[in-house]
């Protein structure tokens, strides 16, 4: 099923130009495209909600900078890492970045750590850091989501571990818009790797598309129950104005190994995006 897909600025729907575009879009799952300033470029698949694994965290670091503001560039309040975080660090059967119990860490690597190499454990330090228990940051993240208007969203975890967290590709693009317009966040997704302060371990982006095509962002996640799943942001030019295109893509090749899932998601994702950035210019100037 493809339709359109609605904007989160009132009066804002699909994009009269979206018409004329020829989208690949994805078989399977979930898929929800936007630029911003001119509306959706439509919505592909039910709508129903499904695990989104560490797409949560888009979330959890939305949450984390309304509350602790941070300027674009500026290190932002000072978190002392728990024992609890340090003895997650190493776990086998999670994605998790190394912090030391005692240390001092900016809020802005953190943040890094979360997005980056896509740490449970460090988003699960912050949500304490935060909120005194991961609990009541929970409660944080459902408000924040129907503030946005995110109404078949549930969180239920900070990390994306739970498969009870759902959502639906139009909600996520909701979150994705809604984030993007905060400079840190944005510096913050588009790092292409970033350093465990004394541990010596550097990481890499998990999102593969970063640095090409435009993209600036956002942020992967992927498990058996979720498949693969990949928010993306790229900059692309339309009659003569840069414009920001955020696209979701959901739940592909659910049940099989998080490496498939995820295989899937950025070539699900890199086929839209070529196709926008080949389209998209042309479909403006005709409209």
């Amino acid at each position: 099923m493809q339709r359109p897909g609605g904007g989160d600025g009132p009066g804002e729907g699909t994009a009269p130009l979206a018409r004329s575009l020829h989208l690949p879009w994805p078989r399977e799952g979930q898929a929800s495209v936007a630029v911003e300033g001119l509306g959706s470029l439509g919505t592909r698949g039910e709508q129903k909600p499904v695990p989104i694994a560490s797409v949560t965290k888009v979330m959890t670091a939305y949450v984390i900078l309304k509350e602790h503001p941070m300027r674009a560039g500026a290190p932002g309040a000072t978190v002392v890492a728990d024992r609890r975080a340090a003895d997650e660090s190493y776990s086998s059967v999670e994605t998790t970045a190394p912090v030391l119990a005692g240390r001092k860490y900016t809020q802005r690597r953190l943040l890094e750590l979360m997005m980056v190499p896509s740490g449970n454990n460090v988003a699960r330090l912050l949500a304490r850091w935060a909120a005194g228990d991961e609990k009541a940051f929970v409660a944080k993240m459902n408000r924040a989501a129907a503030g946005l208007g995110m109404r078949a969203t549930t969180y239920t975890g900070v990390s994306g571990m739970e498969t009870s967290t759902r959502s639906t590709a139009e909600d996520q693009l909701r979150l994705a818009r809604a984030a993007m317009r905060d400079p840190a966040f944005r510096q913050i997704v588009a790092t292409a790797s970033v350093t465990a302060p004394g541990a010596g371990v550097t990481f890499r982006n998990t999102n593969k598309l970063l640095g090409h095509d435009g993209v600036i962002g956002l942020k992967t996640g992927s498990s058996t129950p979720a498949g693969g799943n990949l928010v993306w942001a790229t900059r692309q030019e339309v009659a003569g104005a840069g414009r920001l295109v955020i696209g979701v893509v959901l739940h592909q090749r659910a049940g099989t190994s998080p490496a498939e899932g995820s295989a899937a998601a950025h070539e699900a994702s890199r086929a839209l995006i070529a196709a926008i950035r080949a389209e998209l210019p042309e479909a403006a100037n005709r409209a």
